[in-house]
């Protein structure tokens, strides 16, 4: 997750995870150091049982709930676009329509204190900023950074502070202590996050210095970038920090992660601009926060090293 530029993301495939880590869970170059595929879905395996925690329904904050745009409010429903491949954050339950994560909780809670029903889609990743634009989500819930680039299109509630990693398939000789170590390998990426982003961008710093080219592998969802790692088609993957450390902890020891997380950055649930939902969801997550919610769905996921003391508005700076 560059600061300057980090995004997340992901499709329908979370349930190849397990035993591969193949589920789970944020752009230029020239054409010599990218390739983008749209390699076959893994196969499916069994996927790690889910938490057991049960996050209690919210009840409506009164006062949220009446400062709710008209729009949305009339309509009583929140659409909100999930890319169900990054485990621990959105992905399939197992029985593969169910969505759940850290972000769909946290969606459902939102939601409920707003005095609204959450209706979770799954979407790829790339597609959902676009979906908001044109008013086919009311919100994106997919592990986004918040960047200046992405704020130009739609505005951020932060939630949630992230980092960007490395992992490789156990036994590799490969160390990747950050962006600069990248020369001379390939890397599997999701297309659309800053992992795809911020490698591309390395691969041209690495031509442009002399040194060993990087080949930056693009595929459709986290689950084909996982499944080119553990094939050896690809050296290393790359992936938001919580969700590196997921797959390599559901993996059955077939990945293991390699560095130091780096660029920590926030996540941010994007809204569509000017329509007054942005100052909506900052208050029904700062009353999660005050109430002890956000901290039980955090932990529920293993994820509370992530988070912030309280949610902001568009608070990226690059």
């Amino acid at each position: 997750m560059s600061s300057s530029n980090r995004g997340m993301k992901r499709a329908a495939v979370a349930l190849a995870l397990a035993a591969v880590a193949l589920g789970a869970a944020a752009c230029s170059s020239n054409s010599s150091s990218s390739t983008t595929t749209t390699a076959a879905s893994a196969p499916t395996t069994t996927a790690p049982p889910l938490p057991t925690t049960v996050i209690p329904p919210q009840p409506a904050n009164p006062a949220l709930a009446a400062a709710v745009p008209s729009s949305v409010k009339s309509a009583g429903t929140l659409t909100v676009a999930l890319d169900a491949s990054y485990p621990p954050n959105e992905f399939f339950a197992p029985d593969g329509t169910t969505i759940v994560g850290m972000d769909a909780d946290l969606s459902d809670a939102i939601a409920q204190t707003l005095g609204l029903k959450a209706k979770l889609v799954n979407a790829t990743f790339d597609t959902i900023i676009p979906g908001i634009v044109a008013g086919k989500y009311g919100m994106g819930a997919s592990s986004f950074t918040d960047t200046l680039a992405r704020q130009k299109v739609v505005s951020f509630v932060d939630y949630f502070s992230a980092g960007e990693a490395f992992y490789v398939k156990a036994g590799s000789n490969i160390t990747l202590d950050g962006i600069v170590a990248l020369c001379g390998h390939s890397v599997a990426v999701e297309s659309g996050t800053t992992e795809e982003t911020d490698a591309k961008a390395q691969a041209v710093k690495c031509s442009a210095t002399g040194k060993a080219k990087v080949t930056v592998l693009t595929f459709n969802t986290q689950s084909q970038a996982n499944l080119a790692v553990s094939s050896g088609r690809a050296d290393a993957g790359f992936a938001d920090s919580p969700v590196a450390a997921y797959i390599v902890s559901t993996s059955n020891g077939v990945f293991v992660n390699t560095g130091s997380p780096f660029n920590l950055a926030p996540y941010g649930l994007a809204l569509p601009k000017g329509n007054g939902m942005a100052t909506s969801v900052q208050g029904a997550v700062n009353a999660l926060i005050a109430n002890g919610v956000y901290n039980q769905i955090l932990t529920k996921w293993g994820l509370q090293s992530g988070a912030l003391p309280t949610a902001t508005i568009n608070g990226a700076t690059s």
